[in-house]
């Protein structure tokens, strides 16, 4: 499951993953705000916090996300990944080379560092 986090603004767009993210998950929350983010401000800050019960992602939502990722990988400014699984930081280093923004790891006790980044 994927919620936004009340500490969205702006061009700043914070989401927790909880569970097992679906296609659904992506289709239906992430990848809308995302496009209303980026229509609205130009460029997005996004940052995906994984909580203690993230479980991963099935395969839609992998798809879902390396097609969205392709389409808008000039459209963000920052990434922030935050928590989740030892080889969530590796994903993210490779998916970071495909992205024009500055990207960042943090572990999971770091969130408010990773917020205050983002939304810098």
């Amino acid at each position: 499951m994927i919620t936004i986090m009340e500490e969205s603004s702006g061009p700043m767009l914070a989401v927790t993953a909880t569970g097992k993210v679906s296609g659904e998950d992506y289709t239906e929350v992430w990848i809308p705000a995302l496009q209303k983010t980026i229509t609205e401000h130009g460029k997005c800050r996004a940052l995906l916090y994984m909580d203690e019960n993230f479980k991963g992602w099935d395969l839609k939502a992998m798809w879902e996300d390396t097609k969205f990722g392709f389409a808008h990988r000039n459209d963000f400014e920052k990434l922030a990944v935050v928590g989740g699984p030892s080889w969530v930081e590796w994903g993210t280093k490779v998916a970071g080379a495909m992205v024009s923004g500055e990207v960042k790891t943090y572990p999971a006790e770091e969130l408010e560092t990773a917020l205050k980044w983002t939304a810098e």
